[in-house]
């Protein structure tokens, strides 16, 4: 069975149980990192020397990095679904997949950490309202691709919904002012009443 090595909280993680969750793919799952730890141990670094989760395990198979991690799994269980057999289909899920790691995350991951996990009186509203602007920057390019095009590789859902839906759905609990984004909102919707994403992401709350 794939085992995946990871806290449930953690966005990263999240990605790989949500597409296994879609895929129907059978996981056993390990609490590491965070109030876990575990992730800084030897046996783990031997693993995943960057001491990052999530990490999975596959018989003597050993894969770390959330979208390559998807990506492999969308590869062996679902091509044609999940991981489009299409290379042009594939090229833009992969965009958006790079794009959520390069340009959405570093912006949106402030805010996090200040609203999440920093208490009420250390928080710097600087550091929020900066994130904040930058994020709904961001979140205009994708908005505008989405009045578009139904989902992030066109007009089905694919691996390229997983990373920036699991960001979106962040700025969407966050408790901050957001501007109209229509298409945004409505590929927001269209994704978060799916099931596997009521689970694995919307179910496990911000933590």
């Amino acid at each position: 069975m794939l085992k995946v090595l990871g806290r449930k909280n953690s966005s990263n993680v999240q990605k790989v149980m949500w597409a296994c969750a879609e895929m129907k793919v059978p996981v056993e799952r390990t609490d590491i990192g965070g109030p876990f730890g575990g992730n800084r141990e030897a046996a783990y670094l031997a693993k995943n020397p960057n001491g990052l989760i999530p990490t999975i395990e596959e018989g003597d198979f050993v894969l770390w990095e959330s979208n390559a991690i998807v990506r492999y799994l969308g590869a062996k269980h679902d091509l044609g679904g999940l991981f489009p057999s299409n290379l042009q289909e594939r090229a833009s899920a992969d965009r958006w997949m790079d794009w959520q790691l390069t340009t959405l995350g570093p912006t949106l991951t402030p805010m996090f950490m200040q609203l999440v996990r920093t208490s009420a009186d250390k928080r710097d509203p600087k550091a929020i309202e900066d994130s904040r602007l930058k994020t709904a920057d961001n979140l205009k390019i994708l908005d505008a691709h989405l009045a578009r095009n139904e989902y992030a590789a066109g007009k089905r859902f694919t691996m390229g919904d997983i990373p920036v839906g699991i960001m979106t759905y962040r700025w969407f609990a966050f408790p901050v002012e957001r501007p109209a984004l229509p298409a945004l909102k409505a590929w927001y919707d269209r994704i978060a009443a799916r099931p596997a994403f009521q689970e694995h992401v919307s179910g496990i709350g911000l933590t």
